[in-house]
């Protein structure tokens, strides 16, 4: 027996010098890997091509906020218009939806033309703006307008799509995306609409309304259709390199019964499919009907919160800036968000320093742990909002969790580690955070839990790998 003992004992001192060595190596390789960031971010100006390789290299939990039709580049849509046959009319680079003809040419051709696909990614995202703003709308408008030039074809060939974006994520080493695929099937109803416009809503009208709803066949067969579309276009994504989970979303823009309804079917289909996550409110938010309807937007997320509690909110609140609109349209949008809709996560939380007591909303973000998706590009792009002005400063200083995201990346022509580059170069940080902040766009996603833990333990040897090869470069770099 003691002979046993002693055997045993030997083979646990064995074990524990083989792991030692291999702990203090990850060791040494996590501290190359910071000196070597920081050495990158240390020069008067930082080194923005090798800063882009480091992020490029580094693994990425998720892009957590992440529109899918903004998300594909416009190449692809030309792509997409000759598999439908459809084309582009050179005057107004609108898509058409009949056979090319006449100045109606097709996608292969404004790809073959230089000259035209300059002038349509000009319309069709923010490429090379400021080369030609005076020749164009706003920044915002520009921005918000590039998804009415490619909306008629950004709903087919979303397998390809998808398969693409895939490809995309894995080449920059980003595992999860949560994307706002299309929006929720929907329903006008004008006697509703002229109740809520004059006066409100109340739980009555809506539960009387979702009653109505519950029986229309047209607005159940559209769930269906897109839970058939979830299940095709998706078959297949998911894989030991990357996942994919959706939100299905609410345009903000339309009238109250449509929003209304397309909340409903996003709710049901958020309790119907485990691929489907989240719900969200997308839509420019400082139009007149956005600001008008703010408020009763939020009222109905309650209701239909309580009837799905657990059904996941991340709310597009606060994409606003002074002067964007008056200044009382700043005051609240992020708290009620959070207070009457019960959003977990937060889309740009921009205005929060002009909310009615940002000090109380911050808090209870960080105590409740309701992270802001940060879009560096876009809130740049739309806003104007960047460098020390970005609320980012607020949050971190605050200890408001927070995830850097992409938001429409065809449209920036970006990508994440771009935003990573875009952080990094801007503020502040360290090796440290923006290692957390990987980890963090796992841990506040809406992943179901077998999956988040799944996702993160893979993460850990991603970054194990990822630190002894920037070890290993820095060794090699000195000889």
């Amino acid at each position: 027996m003691q002979k046993k003992i002693a055997s045993l004992m030997v083979t646990a001192a064995l074990s524990a010098m083989v792991v030692l060595p291999l702990s203090a190596q990850a060791a040494s390789n996590a501290e190359l890997t910071r000196r070597h960031f920081a050495a990158l971010l240390a020069a008067p100006q930082p080194k923005l091509a090798e800063l882009t390789m480091f992020f490029t290299l580094m693994p990425k939990g998720g892009d957590l906020h992440h529109h899918y039709s903004g998300a594909i580049y416009a190449e692809q849509y030309l792509e997409w218009i000759d598999k439908q046959n459809y084309c582009v009319n050179q005057a107004s680079y609108q898509i058409e939806t009949h056979t090319p003809a006449g100045d109606c040419v097709s996608g292969s051709a404004v790809m073959n033309n230089n000259t035209l696909l300059a002038q349509l990614l000009q319309r069709w995202s923010d490429k090379d703006f400021y080369n030609h703003s005076t020749q164009q709308s706003p920044p915002d408008r520009q921005f918000f307008d590039t998804f009415g030039y490619f909306g008629p074809i950004s709903s087919f060939n979303t397998a390809d799509g998808l398969q693409r974006l895939k490809q995309r994520a894995i080449q920059e080493n980003l595992s999860y995306i949560e994307t706002m695929f299309h929006s929720a099937p929907m329903v006008k109803n004008p006697q509703f609409d002229q109740h809520a416009i004059a006066g409100g809503v109340n739980d009555a009208m809506l539960a009387a309304f979702s009653a109505e709803l519950e029986q229309d066949k047209s607005f159940n067969d559209g769930i269906t259709s897109y839970l058939d579309d979830v299940n095709t276009g998706g078959a297949g994504i998911d894989d030991a390199q990357f996942t994919l989970r959706y939100q299905s979303f609410v345009v903000r823009l339309l009238s109250p019964s449509q929003v209304f309804s397309a909340m409903l079917s996003s709710f049901k289909l958020a309790s119907q499919s485990p691929k489907i996550v989240g719900v969200n409110i997308v839509g420019q938010e400082s139009v007149n009907v956005s600001m008008r309807d703010y408020l009763l937007h939020m009222q109905m997320f309650k209701f239909l919160k309580a009837k799905y509690p657990k059904v996941n909110l991340a709310l597009h609140a606060g994409e606003l800036a002074l002067g964007v609109v008056p200044p009382e349209g700043l005051t609240s949008h992020i708290k009620d968000a959070i207070d009457v809709a019960g959003a977990q996560r937060i889309g740009h939380g921009i205005d929060i320093a002009h909310e009615s007591n940002p000090l109380a909303i911050m808090k209870k973000m960080r105590d409740q742990k309701i992270a802001v998706e940060i879009n560096l590009s876009s809130n740049d792009f739309i806003l104007g909002v960047k460098g020390e002005a970005h609320p980012i400063t607020m949050y971190r200083k605050y200890g408001v969790p927070f995830v850097i995201s992409t938001d429409d990346a065809g449209v920036s022509r970006n990508n994440l580690s771009g935003e990573y580059v875009l952080f990094a170069s801007r503020y502040k940080t360290d090796y440290a955070e923006v290692k957390k902040l990987s980890y963090d766009s796992l841990r506040y996603s809406f992943l179901a839990g077998d999956d988040k833990q799944r996702l993160l333990k893979a993460l850990d040897g991603k970054f194990a790998k990822f630190e002894a090869e920037i070890a290993a470069a820095g060794q090699k770099s000195k000889k």
